[in-house]
């Protein structure tokens, strides 16, 4: 496990750039987190240091958006909040194509139904900040955290 403490959201933009910089090639990452923790925040500065350009929308009403990155993959960005039960999941068509990155806001509301995961972000309101948790779930993930920061003052870290 790796710690941070995102101090403001020029922070919450960096741990985005290495989570970017660094991610295997297929990945799967939860992010968890009480409503306002900064789960789609993150998750939107990594979609953009992966290049997406334009607006990068919440997919809270839509359930799912899907991004082409600028390496010629696909990124997927869900959130689960408003489904009852992973079977919901069905209707979404996420069978029906793959995604080298899925992004996973709620994820205990697709238990079952979703790829096993790689990384999970817990993010936690702290004071003015956030503390965010950085967890491998598989050797994939493993890997992932090897080639990040261990942990410190994220403003000491260039993104290279």
């Amino acid at each position: 496990m790796i710690e941070f403490f995102l101090a403001q959201s020029e922070d919450t933009d960096l741990l985005g750039q290495w989570l970017a910089a660094t991610r295997p090639p297929q990945a799967v990452m939860q992010l968890r987190g009480d409503l306002g923790a900064g789960k789609s925040t993150l998750a939107r500065a990594l979609l953009r240091a992966l290049g997406v350009q334009g607006a990068i929308r919440s997919p809270t009403y839509t359930l799912v958006e899907r991004y082409p990155l600028a390496d010629g993959q696909e990124a997927w960005h869900l959130d689960l909040y408003r489904i009852g039960q992973a079977e919901e999941l069905d209707f979404l068509g996420l069978d029906e194509g793959t995604a080298s990155l899925w992004l996973v806001e709620w994820p205990e509301r697709g238990a079952g139904a979703l790829p096993p995961s790689d990384l999970i972000v817990a993010l936690e309101i702290e004071g003015q900040g956030r503390r965010v948790r950085l967890t491998a779930a598989s050797d994939a993930g493993r890997e992932w955290l090897a080639r990040l920061p261990q942990g410190g003052d994220l403003q000491t870290i260039s993104v290279g």
